[in-house]
């Protein structure tokens, strides 16, 4: 006796095969609210870098001004993700990438300043040294003076006020070289 197949494939299961699962319809607009949410919580001059048509930059605005009323806030944060999904998002998904970029080479070239003045202030003269031959324009007199009040000031526990103004030196010296 000859069994049936289990699974038939037939014209209209096959023509479903490419539409979206109901669980991955749900991910796409939590992403899209959830990229809502980061349009609402940018800053005035980096919301104007995004390409926003007039309703969607005005619903932001909006939750912006909601934002202390949970439930309000919640229902515009829905309101902006379904203006998203009316949208092609590419562009805004570009410009919101160009941003966070900018953001984390913001936050190295803090790090590596940061790093330098420590290395600096550990009292390492090679260190030092090195540091003078990379970047020719720093004024040397002035950094050793820093770092011997920096020295200083750690011994009589005042405030690191040398190592803050060496720290500044530093940024301006390192982000134009």
């Amino acid at each position: 006796m000859a069994r049936k197949p289990t699974h038939s494939t037939s014209p209209d299961e096959t023509e479903f095969a490419d539409v979206p699962s109901k669980s991955e319809r749900k991910r796409q607009v939590e992403a899209l609210q959830k990229m809502g949410t980061e349009l609402v919580d940018l800053t005035d001059a980096q919301l104007k870098s995004i390409p926003l048509d007039d309703e969607l930059r005005n619903a932001v605005l909006l939750a912006r001004k909601i934002k202390n009323k949970h439930e309000g806030y919640r229902r515009q944060l829905q309101f902006i993700g379904k203006l998203m999904r009316q949208r092609d998002v590419a562009p805004i998904e570009q410009a919101m990438e160009r941003l966070n970029a900018f953001h984390q080479q913001t936050v190295n070239q803090f790090h590596a300043v940061e790093q330098q003045r420590d290395l600096l202030l550990s009292g390492d003269e090679e260190a030092l040294t090195d540091f003078f031959n990379r970047y020719p324009n720093a004024d040397i007199q002035r950094i050793r003076q820093w770092l011997r009040q920096a020295k200083k000031q750690a011994e009589e526990n005042k405030p690191p006020t040398a190592a803050r103004q060496l720290f500044v030196y530093l940024r301006e010296l390192m982000t134009e070289a």
